[in-house]
C-alpha cells in the first residue's frame, strides 16, 4: 500500500511519519503533484499558520489537488482547518472541502468559568471524544482521551464525526465522502490513536 504525507511548510509531520511506522508502514513524504495523485492513501498532517500556509499550497497547486483526490485523505490538526472553507486565522480562504468556517477559541476568565479557573488557549492536552461515528471510529471509542493542542476550532456541522468540549463544543473529526479529518493528533493519542489510523488504512 502506497501511503503518503503530503510535505509542506507545516510543522509536526514528522511525528505522523513516526506514528505510521510503528504501524509497519513506510510512508512517502512528499509534495510531488503525481505522487500525490497516485497513492493508495494520503495523509495531510500539520502544525502552523492558516494564511500563510494557504499561500504556499496555492504557489504550487497543492490545494486544487487536495480538493480533487479521490482516494482516502486523512487532515490532522492543521490539515483539517485548512480542508475547511474559511479560517479565521489571518481572514484566508481555505480548501473548501468540508463547508466550514474556522473559528478562534476565546479564552474564558476564572469568574466565568463555574469551575473557578481559566480556560486558556490554546486548548492543550488531552480531552476525550463523544458522539463518535463514521468510518474511522467505533462505539468503542466513545468517551476516549485522545491529544489536542490548537488555538482556533471548527464547530459542529453536518460533517462532524466526533466531538469534544473545551470552551464550548467543537469538532474532533469529520467525514465527507473520501475525506476524513480529525482535530486531535491521533499520531500522539497512544492506543486510541493507533486504533483511529489503523481504521483509516483499512478504507
Amino acid at each position: 500500500m502506497k501511503v503518503v504525507i503530503i510535505k509542506y511548510n507545516a510543522g509536526n509531520i514528522m511525528s505522523v511519519e513516526y506514528g505510521l511506522r510503528r504501524l509497519g508502514i513506510d510512508p512517502i513524504l512528499t509534495n510531488d503533484y503525481e505522487t500525490i495523485k497516485s497513492a493508495d492513501k494520503v495523509i495531510f498532517p500539520g502544525v502552523g499558520e492558516a494564511s500563510t500556509t494557504m499561500e504556499y499550497l496555492r504557489a504550487r497547486g497543492l490545494d486544487t489537488l487536495i480538493y480533487n483526490l479521490k482516494q482516502p485523505v486523512l487532515g490532522i490538526c492543521l490539515g483539517m482547518q485548512l480542508m475547511c472553507s474559511y479560517s479565521e486565522e489571518g481572514d484566508t480562504k481555505c480548501i473548501g472541502i468540508f463547508d466550514e468556517p474556522v473559528k478562534r477559541f476565546i479564552p474564558v476568565p476564572p469568574h466565568k468559568n463555574p469551575a473557578g479557573y481559566w480556560l486558556k488557549v490554546p486548548h492543550m492536552g488531552w480531552n476525550n471524544l463523544h458522539g463518535v461515528t463514521g468510518d474511522i471510529f467505533d462505539e468503542s471509542l466513545e468517551g476516549e482521551y485522545v491529544y489536542f493542542v490548537h488555538s482556533y476550532y471548527v464547530p459542529v456541522g453536518n460533517d462532524t464525526i466526533a466531538k469534544t468540549e473545551y470552551i464550548n463544543t467543537f469538532s474532533a473529526a469529520l467525514q465527507k465522502a473520501n475525506f476524513y479529518a480529525t482535530q486531535f493528533h491521533p499520531e500522539k493519542s497512544g492506543p486510541v490513536g493507533e486504533q483511529i489510523l489503523k481504521r483509516f488504512l483499512a478504507i
